[in-house]
């Protein structure tokens, strides 16, 4: 998983509700610090292998690496950023992929933000907003044809599709139904059985959980309605608080980019 810390998090320009919501409290910086430090080190414990991105002064939202990519089998597709206070925080993972010797397929062509790539099996969801257009989905439909690709447009004013609806298993799915339209929901349905997020968990970035196999999900202890509803269907609920960090409009899964790759000879 690659991570960066939020060493310079700010609200330097509302670009999401969250953020309007806290722009005058602010973030604390060694507060959301600390819970950063404490996200890792529950990772490591549970096996998750962390790379820490360089953290710039420019880039306020850097924390939120899931945004900046995503990863499909071995190949690990750049994307393209839609707001100004973004731009640029992915030519720091072209680096480090650079330096690592990593090829990456880059997404120069259409705006496109990993945050609104759902990946699940042989089906990739992607959303439809002010962040990801449909020329975006086109080209992974000519690009993926392995795939099936489905464009999910949702309500301008959430973040993320994955602030919305998130896959947690082959059978089983989180959903925020106010932000979605009637046919969508009805085809997610047809597929999984179908969680309800309400109106507050998802202010509190419900959806927004982080699945490492073997049905264990990080999620924040204050969303304790859907903990429930996944505790009782047998998942082990990993409870860090990042509460400082969701100010900016995103969780567990904003802040994580998974990457597969074969071994070094």
């Amino acid at each position: 998983m690659i991570l960066c810390q939020p060493q310079y998090m700010t609200i330097r320009d509302v670009i999401n509700e969250t953020q309007k919501h806290f722009e005058d409290e602010g973030i604390h910086i060694e507060l959301a610090l600390e819970q950063h430090n404490e996200f890792v080190k529950t990772l490591k414990d549970h096996g998750v292998e962390v790379i820490l991105l360089p953290y710039h002064k420019k880039y306020p939202e850097q924390v939120f690496t899931r945004d900046i990519g995503f990863t499909l089998g071995h190949t690990i597709f750049v994307a393209k950023m839609a707001t100004d206070v973004r731009k640029g925080e992915e030519n720091v993972l072209k680096l480090w992929l650079e330096d690592e010797e990593i090829s990456y397929y880059n997404l120069v062509e259409e705006r496109i933000e990993g945050g609104d790539v759902l990946i699940d099996q042989n089906t990739v969801y992607v959303g439809l907003s002010d962040r990801t257009n449909e020329k975006a989905a086109e080209q992974l439909k000519c690009l993926l044809v392995q795939y099936e690709v489905i464009p999910n447009p949702f309500k301008e004013k959430y973040l993320h599709l994955d602030c919305i609806f998130n896959v947690l298993s082959p059978e089983l799915a989180l959903i925020y139904p106010k932000a979605l339209e009637q046919k969508d929901i009805e085809f997610l349905a047809s597929r999984y059985e179908l969680i309800e997020v309400s109106e507050e968990e998802q202010f509190q970035l419900g959806t927004n959980v982080l699945n490492i196999g073997n049905k264990r999900v990080f999620r924040l202890p204050i969303n304790k309605h859907v903990n429930k509803q996944l505790r009782d269907r047998g998942f082990d609920v990993i409870e860090v608080d990042i509460t400082e960090i969701i100010k900016s409009g995103g969780s567990f899964r904003c802040c994580t980019l998974p990457i597969l790759r074969e071994p070094k000879n």
